[in-house]
């Protein structure tokens, strides 16, 4: 039996409860009979749904829902459910008074006796509306995420599990690697790398650099599904859940396959326009080292010749005709020395390149060991060729004795030739119509290092004594010059192809072989006054002794200014005079003899083998060195 302070207390508890309830506003907490009828109401109740008590109790709770939630029975199917299972839950729209909705998180528990019997039903309602349209928000945000990745197409952007295997795929990865997401997903990614990175572990090195970095970024080859390879660049970033275990990697990858060669093609450019400034530079260098270099020649024969006539029976003859022998090859190393800088006269023809080098095959065939074929190979209706036939000829032999020399134990030089082809260009660079004629070898080849140095002057590979390191760097004067271009192939123990990109010829004339003159067949020349113009003394001391052999009277002078000043007060027959002088040159004095000696003839004498300033063309040159013989023709031209 209760007593009186036990009731009072009893109802304490109950108003403090009451008091606790009403006092709630982020919740509406309110009680339901069996029936589903509102019998109870507290401030929060209020606040989301905005019904007073008294406007609300007695009344059915389903008016808080949907009409088509009311429709579809979830009102009753929700007090159904807790009293059956002891507690329903979920999660939808409910209506405010206004007719407003809000999203809802709904609980409803039974309330029972202690015998069992339902007593109504305690229902808790909270407003999430904001937090649902934070979540709509951020599903939107995820979703156009998805869409915007998938839609991407010049970016492979998917996921790694924590293992390396591909969970998902976008349009852009498809595209660059091949993949179909049926095909990809589920694999491991290491696939994507070449067979040499996947031997070396690359793939699981750089998951492992990622997770510790936490991004890894690089460009490296990889590998499409048609096994073609694309040069990419990566990124990875390792994903962390929030006690920061790895769960994943994220990847993007591009394919800057043209970037990365137009980049390799404009190092390619730097560094051909490097080496032709340094060539240039040599080339100046040698050419001036040529000039001085065939003064001294010409003094030399000159002064040998001269010698030996002198000297009939005489023992030492045998030691003139050996000096005079090596001076001649010294004359030969300054050609060649000319020809790389570009120097050489040229006398440009249409060319058939078969037709040369079949004329060649005698002469090449025995200047090769018997252990060693030669083959050739020519496109039918090859065009002809703009090339001096002589230089051209001069260029091939060295490049088979370059070849015979790589293959000691014997092999192929096969020698070809075909129209150039798109193909055959490199990036950006500008087709011209061209023959690619090629020498190739089966010999031991070159490593990098030695390609990049072959075609400098004096560079050789051959023994002390056996090559001047000149063969290659004059035929790359040669081919410079006349308008085409050298390239050399070449891997080390797999032979040799030097390739001559050669201009081809406006029309057909054809190569006939020129006959020498013989100057033997010609009569005496009566004597004649020459003047000698020549800045070095000893040229020009021994070309006035080698002409006073010849039967003539020479007349010095040591400078253009000295000739001119003679010839105001002496007569002459000819004028023989260098080309490079310092003050006046000797084309520059053969300007000025036009006007005061307009029937005068001249010879114009150049170590350089060329007139560089001035209208020359029909004017008789003399190529330093010369001997007698030379001098002889050249006076015999210049008198007509």
């Amino acid at each position: 039996m209760n007593t009186p302070d036990a009731a009072d207390r009893t109802l304490q508890a109950e108003e403090r409860y009451r008091l606790l309830v009403d006092a709630i506003i982020d919740y509406a907490v309110y009680m339901l009979d069996p029936d589903g009828t509102v019998v109870s109401w507290n401030t929060g109740a209020q606040r989301f749904k905005g019904y007073t008590a008294n406007e609300i109790v007695g009344s059915h709770f389903s008016l808080f829902y949907t009409d088509s939630d009311r429709n579809a029975g979830l009102p009753e199917r929700g007090l159904k459910n807790a009293a059956e299972k002891g507690r329903f839950e979920t999660e939808g729209w409910r209506v405010r008074k206004d007719g407003t909705r809000f999203w809802a998180h709904v609980i409803i528990d039974p309330i029972r006796t202690a015998e069992g019997t339902l007593l109504g039903f305690a229902k808790v309602t909270r407003d999430l509306t904001e937090k649902r349209a934070a979540e709509e928000t951020l599903r939107q945000s995820e979703e156009q995420l998805r869409l915007l990745i998938e839609g991407v197409t010049d970016y492979a952007i998917y996921l790694l599990s924590a293992e390396g295997c591909v969970t998902n795929w976008n349009a852009g990865a498809q595209r660059i690697k091949g993949y179909a997401p049926q095909e990809i997903i589920g694999e491991h990614f290491s696939r994507f790398y070449t067979d040499e990175d996947q031997a070396a572990g690359r793939p699981n090195i750089n998951l492992a650099l990622a997770a510790r970095e936490g991004r890894l970024e690089e460009e490296g080859w990889r590998v499409r599904k048609d096994g073609t390879r694309f040069m990419a660049h990566v990124v990875i970033d390792v994903i962390r859940d929030d006690n920061g275990r790895v769960t994943g990697f994220a990847k993007v990858t591009r394919d800057v396959t043209e970037r990365y060669e137009t980049q390799k093609a404009l190092e390619q450019t730097r560094e051909e326009l490097f080496q032709a400034r340094k060539m240039e530079a040599v080339g100046r260098l040698t050419g001036g080292v040529a000039h001085d270099f065939n003064n001294l020649l010409t003094v030399i024969l000159i002064s040998l010749e001269l010698a030996r006539k002198r000297l009939p029976g005489s023992p030492v003859l045998e030691l003139i005709d050996n000096a005079i022998q090596g001076a001649e090859r010294g004359a030969s190393m300054t050609r060649r020395m000319l020809a790389f800088s570009r120097r050489q006269p040229l006398k440009l023809e249409a060319v058939s390149v078969p037709e040369l080098v079949l004329g060649m095959h005698s002469l090449i065939k025995q200047s090769i060991e018997t252990n060693i074929t030669v083959n050739t190979h020519f496109a039918l209706g090859l065009p002809h060729i703009k090339a001096d036939a002589h230089q051209l000829e001069s260029a091939l032999l060295n490049l088979v004795f370059n070849a015979r020399d790589a293959m000691p134990e014997g092999g192929t030089i096969t020698l070809s030739a075909r129209p150039t082809n798109p193909a055959d260009l490199r990036k950006n660079e500008a087709a011209t119509p061209s023959v690619l004629l090629e020498v190739t070898d089966t010999g031991e080849g070159m490593d990098a290092d030695t390609l990049e140095k072959a075609i400098d002057p004096f560079f050789t590979t051959k023994g002390v004594g056996k090559g001047t390191g000149l063969g290659l760097s004059m035929v790359h004067g040669i081919v410079e010059q006349l308008g085409g271009k050298l390239r050399l192939k070449s891997i080390k123990g797999s032979g040799t192809t030097i390739q001559l990109w050669l201009p081809i010829a406006d029309a057909p004339s054809g190569h006939t072989p020129e006959t020498a003159e013989q100057p033997d067949n010609h009569p005496e020349l009566a004597s004649l006054r020459i003047l000698v113009v020549d800045d070095d003394e000893l040229v020009l001391i021994n070309t006035c002794a080698l002409l006073q052999e010849l039967g003539h009277q020479p007349l010095r002078a040591a400078s253009a200014a000295g000739a001119l000043a003679i010839l105001q007060t002496a007569e002459v027959d000819l004028v023989i005079t260098d080309h490079a002088m310092p003050g006046m040159t000797g084309s520059q004095l053969l300007a000025e003899l036009a006007k005061t000696h307009p029937t005068l003839p001249v010879i114009l004498a150049s170590g350089y083998a060329e007139v560089t300033d001035g209208d020359a063309t029909a004017v008789p040159t003399l190529a330093k060195p010369f001997d007698e013989r030379g001098l002889s023709l050249a006076i015999r031209r210049a008198m007509g």
